[in-house]
């Protein structure tokens, strides 16, 4: 089965037409950019505020209006500070697209300084890895682009500010409504080619996903009709796998489809859990390389330690030695190389000691009493650094396990903060620059408790250590790092099986054992939960408690509401 997502130039068209009937005549309000490839505009229309979101990024080129919480960096780029100052306030005149060409042109109606109009275009060419957004001056001088392009990268044209914009070389293949039915199916046979690649040659804005349908049975003339009359809709196999303007008839029954009545609602659901949490991993992966590395680190000087801990396994024998040679004084002389003994700590079974015949026995006795306490003392000490390093790791874990499932730039920052107060980041976070203190998740279960989750292990603290009394519910999953789950006691309401159940839900499908089964997990009241003396943030120890067993599945968990 094959997918090969793109967003081709029909589709771009259905959305061009879309946004124009949304945005036109109407102002730029405000102006972003959540990524280095992305911008987000927004517009008051007569229904209130709309998004509109362009991306150049490579594998999720696009533009559309969207409904979704874009998440913007806290000092603004200089590319959203050049555009604020041309196009705060401009005037959206008109939306333009050559035939079905992957390149939408915007067009701004705009003052400078001084007042005067001028106007702007602000150009977004979808081509893959080769996407670009840019903003051209009525001259058609470039102000300025997301990516720049010299001529070490293309030989045909340069895109940098200062330059004449000059359009992607075009391809001159035919337009599926303008041109004569006979010509394009005589262009596509003439070809010595597949069926789906002719298709691809011959027609302008051609998905591989519409042209295989045509390789399929679909003929032109049910094509244009579909595109007259377009049905946007997503294919889903598990997960959405491809999208395109009418209900494809090639996977048959394999897939399921799911149908939109808006262009921009369809690319939202398609794109936004792929493109967020691909944000969200980009922003976050340093950071996994830390606590990798530290962990990983952590890890080794247990083991190094455990090995050294062996060499002190026989510390009591050399006590036993130093015994057994204190109570034979008597009858031991100096200049032996060995001292055969009766072991009084084992049915006087005889033992052979080995002794340095330069000492007396009292100075024998003396050196494994010496090394007895060496050892000794080194097995303390080397006990206490492998249950530091050991904590160190099961700590480092947690917090790996809370970054993996941080959906945004503020738990990110939560968690890079918990570090730095942890001593694992040493780079400062100046008070200015630290992140506003952040809720736990609130969820309201099918009874009406109220369900917080922490969402780091500061967090986790403050949650089951300061937010929540004593006979609240309090969960975890067992023997694994995950998220301090509460229920709120609600007066002579009794906790029921059915809550129980949905607060292990939410403990499960928070922690690192998520995607596994019969997952355990453990409840108490908070009265029981109790936090160590130097234990490191969200580490507790608790007692009373009992074990429930769920498989986290989204059937259950939907039923959850979540409260923003």
């Amino acid at each position: 089965m094959c997918f090969d997502v793109a967003l081709d130039g029909i589709f771009l068209y259905h959305l061009k037409n879309e946004i124009k009937n949304e945005l036109q005549g109407f102002r730029v309000d405000k102006i972003y950019q959540p990524s280095r490839e992305e911008l987000l505009f927004t517009f008051k229309t007569y229904e209130g505020t709309k998004k509109l979101l362009l991306s150049a990024r490579a594998e999720s080129a696009r533009v559309q209006l969207t409904k979704q919480y874009v998440e913007n960096p806290k000092k603004p780029p200089m590319l959203t500070m050049l555009l604020r100052k041309h196009l705060t306030s401009a005037r959206l005149r008109d939306i333009e697209q050559d035939g079905f060409e992957r390149i939408l042109t915007f067009i701004f109606d705009a003052t400078n300084e001084l007042g005067d109009p001028v106007v702007f275009k602000l150009i977004i060419e979808i081509m893959g890895r080769h996407s670009n957004i840019i903003l051209v001056d009525e001259n058609g001088i470039i102000v300025e682009c997301v990516k720049k392009i010299d001529e070490f990268v293309s030989s045909y044209r340069e895109v940098l500010p200062g330059l004449k914009y000059v359009l992607p070389p075009q391809q001159n293949k035919m337009n599926i409504l303008t041109d004569e039915k006979y010509k394009i199916e005589n262009a596509i046979n003439s070809l010595n080619m597949k069926k789906s690649k002719a298709v691809s040659e011959v027609l302008q804005g051609i998905s591989p996903i519409v042209a295989r349908e045509v390789e399929f049975g679909m003929s032109i003339g049910e094509l244009r009709a579909h595109i007259k009359n377009p049905e946007p809709t997503v294919v889903i196999l598990d997960s959405p796998k491809d999208f395109t303007y009418f209900k494809p008839m090639q996977y048959g029954d394999l897939c399921e489809y799911k149908s939109f009545d808006k262009f921009s609602e369809l690319i939202d659901y398609f794109y936004y859990e792929q493109v967020h949490f691909e944000r969200i991993k980009q922003r976050s992966n340093d950071l996994f390389r830390h606590l990798t590395t530290l962990q990983e680190r952590a890890v080794r000087k247990a083991v190094n330690r455990e090995h050294e801990l062996e060499d002190c396994k026989n510390k009591e024998e050399l006590k036993v030695y130093g015994d057994l040679i204190n109570a034979n004084l008597y009858r031991l002389e100096k200049g032996s190389l060995f001292y055969d003994l009766e072991n009084f700590y084992d049915n006087n079974e005889v033992v052979r000691i080995p002794a340095d015949p330069t000492l007396t026995p009292v100075q024998n006795a003396q050196k494994y009493y010496k090394e007895y306490r060496k050892k000794q003392i080194a097995e303390t000490k080397l006990n206490a650094f492998i249950n530091q390093a050991k904590a160190e790791a099961a700590y480092l874990e947690s917090v790996i396990d809370a970054l993996s499932r941080a959906q945004t730039d503020s738990e990110i920052s939560a968690i890079r903060a918990e570090l730095y107060d942890a001593g694992f980041i040493h780079k400062r976070i100046d008070k200015k620059n630290r992140p506003k203190k952040l809720e736990p998740k609130k969820f309201i279960s099918t009874e009406g408790f109220e369900i917080r989750v922490g969402r780091n292990n500061v967090q986790n603290d403050e949650l089951t250590l300061r937010l929540s009394k004593n006979y609240d519910l309090w969960f975890h999953v067992k023997d694994a790092p995950g998220s301090h789950v509460v229920v709120t006691a609600i007066k002579e309401k009794p906790f029921t099986d059915k809550l129980i159940r949905e607060a292990a839900l939410l403990a499960a499908a928070n922690s690192k054992a998520a995607s596994s089964s019969n997952v355990a997990v453990d409840y108490t009241i908070i009265k029981n939960v109790h936090k160590p003396n130097g234990a490191k943030f969200g580490m507790v120890i608790y007692d009373n408690y009992n074990t429930e067993y769920v498989t986290p599945n989204e059937e259950e968990l939907s039923a959850l509401k979540e409260v923003e």
